[in-house]
């Protein structure tokens, strides 16, 4: 099997091996081997349901069995050897457990294609990742609720536009990104219910003659229900999308905080500090303190976004169904996730080592001109229309610089 060896699995129509660097453009296990805990239960599930239609032997289908959960127990304990020639996850395992169990194991691939069988890994595999988002992504939530209820009377400048605005308490806008986050979760878990459905019994696009039970599959891998339609099955990746969307978002918001946490850390701030375990130094510089935790958000952010914009120029102009396109749908896809679940884990502790500087910000917040809102409204309760009091107070605040003086120098009657 593979090169100079016996012909690839799907080869009987060629007459000639792939060279070389077709082969290394070709393959795939090289990435998607991450998913062989998810395709190994698929086709755990996919042979006993062939057992029970009687389209396989039932001892068939325990020697496939107990072969696969061999094999998944080989490439935990990384003793798996993969081989590229093979192409892809699925090809490896096949191979191995034909090697080990004979001509029962050349018979799980019935009323199978590598099409659904993909489509399959990957849904299993998203699954279990989007909750493994979820509960980082509720983790920070519980750091940022843990904080805001530490700092209900800590003052700050709220800003718009980058400027001085009105007064507010640090614990509100703590808990701004926490109702963020929560539509952040609330997005991957849509996600995770739109896609939870089996493409499995698909086949390649128009199913398969042999009389399989879906519903059975189904209800072994936990499924809501079974796809309605063999073309979409396989030859979509909107769900992938959709979930890169919803990462792009929970990154946009992470990296907004980011910047947050940076210009508040910077010296002409001094608001916050960071804990020394969140920050690196300078190779020149002995006294810099540098918050490159936030700045690699920042940056990680593009690379984020970068993968929804990769995923869709992908897609966009494929005709239906399958095609070989589509197996560049993972790595930015794993990238991406592997990305957001890095950032969550760092944060979390990060903004738990937080040190305020309640001075420095209620310095920064006493600025009586913060208060031309409140004055606004104040003439608003005594009867005056609001744009008429928002002229009145902008023009009181031209006067009071214009005589360098601050509105709380001012007597009532000016």
């Amino acid at each position: 099997v593979g090169l100079g060896g016996e012909m690839a699995m799907w080869g009987g129509r060629f007459s000639a091996r792939p060279t070389e660097l077709v082969a290394k453009m070709g393959e795939s296990v090289s990435y998607d081997r991450r998913l062989y805990a998810h395709d190994v239960m698929g086709s755990c599930a996919h042979a006993r349901m062939l057992a029970k239609q009687g389209i396989i032997p039932a001892a068939d289908a325990d020697a496939i069995v107990a072969g696969l959960e061999e094999i998944k127990a080989e490439i935990d304990a990384g003793k798996f050897e993969f081989d590229e020639a093979l192409e892809d996850i699925h090809m490896n395992i096949e191979a191995r457990l034909t090697q080990r169990i004979g001509d029962a194991g050349a018979r799980l691939h019935s009323a199978r294609s590598r099409n659904d069988q993909i489509a399959t890994d990957a849904r299993l595999y998203l699954r279990d990742e989007i909750g493994a988002l979820l509960a980082a992504v509720r983790g920070v939530q519980r750091v940022l609720v843990t904080l805001a209820a530490d700092h209900t009377d800590t003052i700050l400048p709220g800003f718009t536009h980058l400027q001085h605005a009105q007064p507010i308490v640090l614990g509100h806008y703590l808990l701004a990104y926490t109702e963020m986050l929560h539509r952040d979760a609330g997005r991957l878990a849509d996600c995770r219910a739109r896609f939870n459905a089996l493409p499995l019994g698909s086949g390649a696009l128009a199913g398969s003659t042999l009389p399989i039970d879906r519903e059975f599959v189904r209800e072994q891998l936990g499924f809501r229900e079974v796809c309605r339609n063999s073309m979409d099955a396989t030859a979509d990746r909107d769900y992938m999308i959709e979930l890169l969307a919803a990462l792009a978002i929970t990154m946009m918001h992470m990296s907004r905080m980011s910047e947050d946490l940076i210009f508040w850390m910077s010296q002409e701030a001094g608001w916050i500090e960071l804990g020394d375990a969140f920050c690196t130094g300078s190779s020149l510089m002995p006294q810099k303190k540098n918050p490159d935790m936030c700045e690699l958000t920042r940056g990680k952010t593009g690379r984020v976004y970068g993968a929804l914009i990769a995923l869709l120029s992908v897609m966009k102009n494929l005709p239906l169904c399958y095609n070989r396109d589509m197996q560049e749908d993972k790595q930015q896809l794993f990238d991406a996730v592997d990305t957001v679940k890095l950032v969550l884990a760092v944060y979390a502790p990060m903004l738990e080592s937080v040190v305020v500087h309640k001075d420095r910000m209620l310095a920064a917040a006493s600025d009586p001109s913060l208060m031309a809102t409140d004055l606004a409204e104040w003439l608003v309760q005594h009867g005056v229309p609001f744009r008429s009091a928002h002229h009145r107070v902008g023009a009181l605040v031209a006067y009071a610089r214009s005589h360098g003086k601050q509105l709380s120098e001012l007597s009532l009657e000016q």
